[in-house]
């Protein structure tokens, strides 16, 4: 199930939109309900889209909760505030949730603000010009009502192809914007702004910090425990997704008691290396539950995979088309109403693979705790201290790390391509420590998490580790104390080190995909050969024909990687071909 919204928008309030009789008809057809019109907004939303009342014509679209216990409910009030712009500040501050806020600017100011919430959980795009158009949860409902035509921007598909971890408001059609999470639109009559309510920077400033483990990983768990029960009170059954790794079966962890019906599910593959069901097992009995599985089917024809219908850009790849049907499958066929999973775990809770907590350690706190962490550092990646205090001294030698580094591999070299677009959590501080640096770029690409994960539209998608009160308690955690004792996410498993069976504790190794890909692509070779060299990234002289056909005419050595490469090339064609 999904959050479905479209606002038309009109700040002159002419509404000469052409077909408006016939959008009103169909969207009542639809089953869509209008619990916001105003001189300037008409919101119709769907009935299973939940909404909130705000002060002053003000709407909350989506789950609203409060930091207190108790979810926020109707019948809740809202303290006095003198502006709009307060409100929202106290909704970010005291609430958290899936929500987008639509409200009237403050006093004087004719237009419309839209906010959407640190998580992102609710989807929001736009088209808008001189103050009048729509913003929606998808770009279908826009299409099916002919208030948009698309059209691929391929300014855009080209900085995809260079930048492919980078998430940014444009989007791979013209004249279609998304609002990123944290972020609000203030709609005038003849410009459009960006304001940003939220930013991770603010969590690792001087006085947020933790500065003990027993704390940092007290607040975690309860924390995580919290969103995760919240959550669960609003679902009658649960898919929960076990990877088998630490992140889901934290998640998993905090259902245990509570009301929902539980059923555990894992996927394996017919190729060696993403069997993890000996670990998912152990959290299914946990629970109290059998774990269900289910094998990956191989006969998955590339030219088959069809990206989900509102996608506004080319995220989806093979991976996440077969990850998603199966789930979707698995949760009809089990009555789930909602999909639970670990998603964007390694970055919330701070797995690091470099030199940089180290380097931090000893920035924050000196050569006694630096020379604690080149120790955890060195038995995290089984190398000497001295190795490891070599790495940790080049890091703090070097300069930092750029935010996101252009991939041209395969493509065009006399494309000529510009710098990476801004994104307002990769604007870092001066003096940021290099491993928060690194972190909360990280974060930034978490948010494409949205983008590839679909289950379907009879089943919502709960993220809990990507919450905002969870973001916010693992950011106050200094990245040298996430490996402590040379363990990776170190607060994470001290914060549940009583609930996980203590293989899944203390384990080092991760299942993969990689060589389930690595058949799907030997199997399609041939034909992703011929799509690519016939296709739309063809037509417009994005590839290098040559050094594809190298490529594919060569054998590919026992563990390359590189035809991951070819894998995304691929699922952008593949979400061009779907826009017609």
């Amino acid at each position: 199930m999904s959050y479905r919204y479209l606002a038309l928008v009109d700040i002159n309030r002419r509404w000469d939109v052409a077909n408006l009789p016939e959008i009103e008809a169909a969207l009542q057809i639809d089953g869509m309900r209008e619990p916001l019109t105003s001189g300037s907004i008409r919101l119709f939303l769907s009935k299973e889209t939940p909404c909130l009342s705000l002060p002053e014509g003000g709407l909350a679209i989506g789950h609203l909760f409060s930091r207190k216990p108790s979810p926020l409910d109707a019948t809740a009030q809202f303290p006095a505030f003198s502006s709009h712009k307060r409100l929202r500040k106290h909704i970010m501050e005291n609430f958290w949730g899936e929500y987008v806020l639509v409200q009237p600017c403050d006093e004087g100011d004719a237009g419309a603000v839209i906010t959407r919430d640190p998580s992102g959980g609710v989807p929001c795009v736009y088209s808008l010009r001189n103050g009048a158009g729509f913003v929606t949860s998808g770009i279908s409902m826009a299409t099916r009502l002919d208030l948009y035509r698309k059209r691929i921007d391929w300014d855009f598909i080209a900085h995809c192809l260079t930048y492919p971890n980078l998430k940014t408001s444009r989007t791979g059609l013209v004249d279609i914007r998304e609002l990123l999470p944290g972020s609000s639109l203030v709609v005038g009559r003849t410009e459009l702004t960006t304001d940003l309510n939220w930013s991770p920077w603010s969590f690792v400033a001087p006085g947020h910090r933790h500065t003990n483990l027993a704390d940092a990983a007290a607040d975690i768990r309860t924390t995580v425990a919290s969103v995760v029960r919240t959550w669960a009170d609003f679902d009658e059954s649960i898919l929960m997704e076990l990877s088998g790794g630490l992140d889901s079966s934290i998640v998993a962890a905090c259902l245990k008691n509570t009301r929902p019906r539980v059923t555990c599910y894992n996927l394996a593959t017919p190729v060696p290396g993403a069997d993890e069901r000996q670990y998912a097992r152990q959290m299914a009995s946990y629970l109290g539950v059998e774990l269900q599985t289910e094998q990956l089917d191989l006969d998955i024809a590339c030219c088959d995979v069809a990206p989900f219908p509102d996608a506004v850009s080319p995220r989806m790849g093979i991976l996440q088309y077969a990850v998603s049907n199966a789930m979707e499958t698995a949760a009809r066929r089990y009555g789930a109403s909602s999909s639970y999973m670990g998603a964007g775990g390694d970055t919330v809770f701070g797995l690091l693979t470099n030199a940089v907590p180290a380097a931090d350690a000893i920035s924050e706190r000196g050569m006694v705790t630096g020379i604690s962490s080149i120790r955890d550092l060195s038995v995290l990646h089984q190398c000497t201290m001295w190795k490891a205090a070599k790495l940790t001294a080049r890091k703090m030698m070097r300069a930092p790390k750029a935010a996101c580094a252009p991939d041209r591999t395969f493509m065009n070299p006399s494309i000529a391509i510009g710098p990476a677009e801004s994104h307002p959590w990769l604007d870092a501080p001066t003096d940021v420590l290099l491993g928060d640096r690194e972190r909360i770029f990280d974060l930034a690409s978490n948010q494409l998490f949205r983008d590839i994960v679909y289950r379907g539209e009879n089943c919502w998608i709960r993220m809990p580790l990507l919450s905002q009160p969870v973001v916010e308690a693992c950011l106050k955690v200094p990245s040298w104390m996430s490996i402590t004792g040379g363990q990776n996410r170190a607060v994470a498993r001290a914060a549940f080190a009583d609930v996980l069976p203590q293989n899944i504790l203390n384990r080092r190794s991760k299942g993969s995909f990689i060589s389930y890909l690595g058949a799907i692509f030997k199997r399609n070779k041939s034909q992703i050969h011929e799509i690519l060299l016939s296709g739309a990234l063809h037509d417009q002289h994005l590839l290098d024909s040559d050094a594809l056909t190298r490529f594919f005419n060569a054998e590919l050595p026992p563990r390359d990687k590189s035809f991951t490469r070819i894998l995304f090339l691929f699922a952008v064609e593949n979400w061009l071909r779907h826009q017609a």
